[in-house]
């Protein structure tokens, strides 16, 4: 059934938890990193919020596919959506990969990207609590476009690293995988820092 008035707060309400969704992912990547392989707990976590942030994206599309008017531009609730599973979506990736790769040890500087990625994600999160009202959330879209740069700099450092480490050519493309799929849940943040800020522009 198509609603005719604005469901604003259901679409905000929505768009927070999935911010704080991945925000929680990103953390318990952090904690699957700095114990591995010694506990694989936090992998069940992973795979849990992973799930949910499909949940929530798909109850997002279903209110907008039940919604005639939404609060702001139909495509870029669809995007924002979109761009939020994203982060997830690499984190789970990446923590499946360590898992079915059964790596041993962990590089530091794949602890070092899972921490810029929750520094995204935690930026991303704080930056769509505003999204209600169109705060002006530039200082945390500013600090996402800098953990990017971070994050860029971090897996050429380890994908060089490996390369230089002598390790046996499995290792090498395992990791040099893992390292990837981290990098891209960090673009993952900024990508949603570019849909919120084109948000913030069209509703000023």
């Amino acid at each position: 059934m198509i609603r005719l008035i604005p469901q604003k707060r259901e679409f905000f309400d929505l768009f927070t938890q999935a911010s704080a969704n991945a925000r929680d992912i990103a953390h318990a990547l952090v904690e699957l990193l700095e114990n591995w392989p010694g506990d694989k707990s936090k992998l069940r976590d992973i795979r849990e919020l992973e799930h949910e942030g499909d949940r929530l994206t798909h109850e997002l599309i279903n209110l907008l596919n039940r919604t005639f008017v939404t609060p702001f531009d139909r495509d870029d609730i669809y995007r924002l959506a979109s761009v939020i599973d994203d982060v997830c979506d690499h984190v789970d990736e990446a923590a499946d990969n360590i898992d079915a790769y059964e790596v041993q040890n962990v590089p530091d500087r794949a602890r070092e990207q899972a921490e810029v990625i929750y520094r995204a994600a935690s930026r991303l999160h704080e930056a769509v609590e505003r999204l209600e009202g169109f705060k002006d959330s530039s200082r945390q879209l500013v600090a996402l476009r800098e953990l990017e740069d971070e994050g860029d700099r971090l897996s050429r450092e380890a994908v060089a690293a490996l390369f230089q480490s002598g390790a046996d050519p499995l290792t090498i493309i395992r990791w040099k995988d893992i390292h990837e799929q981290l990098e891209e849940a960090v673009d993952a943040c900024e990508n949603a820092a570019d849909v919120l800020e084109a948000i913030l522009v069209k509703n000023r």
